[in-house]
């Protein structure tokens, strides 16, 4: 695997007076993105714009609490030291929730993408066993409270709530709509619901989507260029970064990959075809091999989530530990995903694959050298760049960070109208404007 790292993409300003909220976003962009701290002479040569804007500029972002001066670089005694500058940690916070159908994650981040305080807690306690909307939501809007009481976050700097669901979703109307593993969603507006019970703005976007986007705010090298998160949980999902831009479609559902058929005679799955990538990767039907396989107990009940977790648990573990039926199961698994990631990567011309998600620590130790050799021998083009392999630095919270992402991106991006959820007005919804960087130049 190559050990080349991406070069930070920085995006060119202009010295146009008109763009310059564009400009402002550049700036914070470059030094968000910068691998080393910046002087304002850098920063000039990174974005093309002249002295006196970056001087207008960071004095604009000084102001407003979002940058901070960080010492002085030496100049090898040629002139004064230069000022370096760094993000404000505390100069904004965002909200992310992330809807999965076993488990709420609510954290809070800082401007640099660092969680400051987080809460966990599984679906069905919330909404007492009935999964049903109203309570679920009541339950959320109680979490986000608490998290970011606890973060200490000045409520005037928390700049929105993200919220990181599965699909399918309705950007338009900020809805859920008849996610496969949450029965009694139905066309839930769940962002404008959340929007009214917490006074914040609301940004919703698809959980691979969420995911992908953290990785590119706050996953470092594995986060540049052009790649595809590859989400492990209760289902799966491809969420992609294309030259640095987050890929929506048409209707913010991209990455709707559960039905890529690895297996013709495999499970029968809901959508009446067999050997669907998304079925034969769920714990429930990796226990149920198990089961047959005499490697887990007979007597599980399969639509029991929580002993279903369980036993998935006990399957990786033993799987880990010694070859045998345990470790052939979840081998024969990360063999059908790594076939779907090999298609996405040459039809994309991709530079790596990063994998994440709640079941990723458990299944990371099964996606090592062999899986990574396939990927790699398997990529067309491999004579002119490689393909990597990569596992998130971010955690099971991958997806609660990420949609708390996408608000940050969604405020500070320098080219905010790709981010756009739907219609400008229904993006971000909220019964307050979003505090934002982008102040006329």
């Amino acid at each position: 695997m190559s050990t080349d790292q991406p070069p930070a993409v920085v995006r060119r300003g202009t010295n146009l007076d008109r763009v310059g909220g564009f400009n402002d976003s550049v700036v914070l962009d470059a030094i968000r993105r910068a691998e080393q701290l910046l002087s304002r002479v850098e920063l000039a040569a990174a974005t093309g714009l002249s002295g006196q804007a970056i001087s207008n500029i960071t004095r604009r972002l000084l102001d407003a609490g979002l940058v901070r001066e960080a010492g002085r670089q030496r100049n090898a005694g040629l002139g004064k030291p230069r000022t370096l500058l760094e993000l404000e940690p505390t100069g904004q916070y965002a909200v992310g929730v992330h809807l999965d159908p076993a488990v709420v994650t609510v954290v809070v981040l800082d401007l640099t993408g660092q969680v400051v305080a987080r809460r966990r807690a599984e679906t069905e306690v919330i909404a007492n066993s009935a999964l049903e909307p109203d309570a679920l939501i009541e339950g959320i809007a109680a979490m986000i409270e608490q998290t970011i009481t606890e973060a200490g976050a000045p409520r005037d700097r928390v700049v929105g709530v993200g919220i990181a669901a599965p699909g399918p979703i309705d950007v338009a109307r900020g809805a859920v709509v008849d996610p496969p593993n949450l029965t009694a969603w139905h066309r839930v507006p769940l962002r404008d619901a959340l929007r009214d019970r917490t006074g914040l703005p609301v940004l919703l976007d698809k959980d691979v989507t969420a995911a992908a986007s953290a990785e590119k705010w706050a996953g470092g090298p594995n986060g540049r260029g052009s790649f595809v998160f590859f989400y492990l949980g209760t289902g799966v999902g491809a969420g992609l970064v294309i030259g640095d831009e987050v890929v929506r479609g048409t209707s913010g559902n991209v990455g709707e990959i559960g039905h890529v058929i690895v297996d013709p005679d495999g499970p029968l799955c809901f959508c009446g075809r067999r050997g669907c990538v998304g079925e034969t990767s769920r714990p429930r039907y990796l226990v149920q091999q198990a089961v047959q396989a005499g490697v887990i107990a007979q007597g599980i009940d399969l639509d029991d989530r929580q002993a279903v977790d369980v036993a998935f648990g006990r399957l990786c573990f033993q799987a880990a530990e010694a070859p045998g039926a345990a470790r052939a199961i979840v081998t024969a698994l990360a063999g059908r995903i790594a076939k779907v990631v090999e298609d996405i990567a040459n039809l994309l011309d991709l530079e790596r694959v990063v994998f994440g998600g709640p079941y990723w620590d458990r299944l990371a130790p099964f996606f090592g050298d062999a899986v990574r050799e396939t990927l790699r021998e398997r990529f067309l083009v491999r004579s002119v760049h490689p393909f990597d392999v990569a596992g998130t630095a971010l955690g099971a919270d991958v997806g609660a960070v990420g949609a708390a992402s996408l608000v940050l991106d969604h405020t500070f991006s320098p080219n905010p109208s790709v981010l756009l959820l739907g219609p400008p007005e229904s993006a971000l919804s909220g019964s307050r404007p979003v505090p934002a960087v982008n102040t006329a130049g």
